[in-house]
């Protein structure tokens, strides 16, 4: 009877070691799968960043500081803003691939939080944009409207190139009328980039060769009517970040998992 029950308790025993081994192994091949899609998934976010750094880079050695329209926020120009993310996006696949690829735990928080960080800001940035979208529209013209006196001075030729640009193509002058230029100038005339045939001094002519639409409310149109591309643009950012997170996630857990029941 004894040896009937302890023979028992063994095969038990066997059984549940075989149970267990057949567990962290499963737990092992989920891991793996998790752990390379990982990788790959920051592999193109890094490189992701690689590219927007690199094309901000090459604007600003290029273009000056081409779309600097703020006189308030000189530094807030297309280059920089792409320097900026470029790198951050960059850090963050960079630590999301170490992480990945060694299974730290440590580093996969870490990516975990920085990704909410960045998610959580975009939201909020969202959400006040629309609730305060009024006050944001009248801030933005009446520095906007500063921003017009540095135009064609020493050191800003990022301003003055970005408003000739975007007068020449959306075929418009002024922030809110034409004569806006009439205090830059205080004198009526307007930048050459507001004729509607461009010629040397065409600023000078009558006000009838000269484009009436506000640029302003002619490039606030130009976002409503690519409104959709505008937001598949911001639903696919946040899926990624989403996804980003979900994989962070799930491999952080699966490491504590493996720590925890196959040590």
């Amino acid at each position: 009877m004894a040896f009937a029950n302890r023979a028992r308790s063994h095969f038990l025993f066997l059984k549940f070691f075989a149970l267990e081994l057949k567990r962290c192994s499963m737990a092992h091949n989920c891991l793996q799968c998790i752990k390379y899609l990982m990788f790959v998934f920051n592999l193109l976010f890094w490189l992701g960043g690689c590219g927007i750094l690199g094309v901000g880079i090459w604007l600003a050695v290029t273009q000056g500081n081409f779309a600097t329209l703020s006189s308030s926020f000189p530094s807030l120009s297309a280059a920089n803003l792409l320097i900026v993310t470029g790198a951050f996006v960059m850090i963050i696949g960079f630590v999301g691939c170490i992480g990945a690829i060694k299974e730290n735990k440590c580093l996969l928080l870490s990516f975990f939080i920085m990704l909410l960080i960045i998610f959580l800001l975009e939201l909020t940035v969202v959400i006040l944009f629309f609730v305060y979208t009024d006050k944001i529209d009248k801030y933005a013209q009446r520095d906007l409207k500063k921003g017009l006196h540095l135009y064609g001075t020493d050191g800003n030729i990022g301003l003055t190139n970005a408003w000739s640009i975007i007068q020449t193509d959306f075929r418009c002058c002024g922030v809110s009328n034409y004569t806006d230029w009439f205090e830059v100038y205080n004198t009526t005339r307007v930048p050459d980039s507001c004729c509607l045939e461009f010629s040397e001094n065409c600023g000078l002519h009558s006000p009838g060769t000269w484009w009436k639409a506000p640029c302003y409310e002619t490039v606030k149109i130009w976002l409503q009517e690519n409104l959709l591309a505008v937001g598949i643009f911001g639903l696919c950012t946040a899926m990624v970040q989403i996804l980003g997170l979900t994989f962070a996630m799930t491999m952080y857990c699966q490491v504590v998992k493996a720590d925890t029941y196959c040590a």
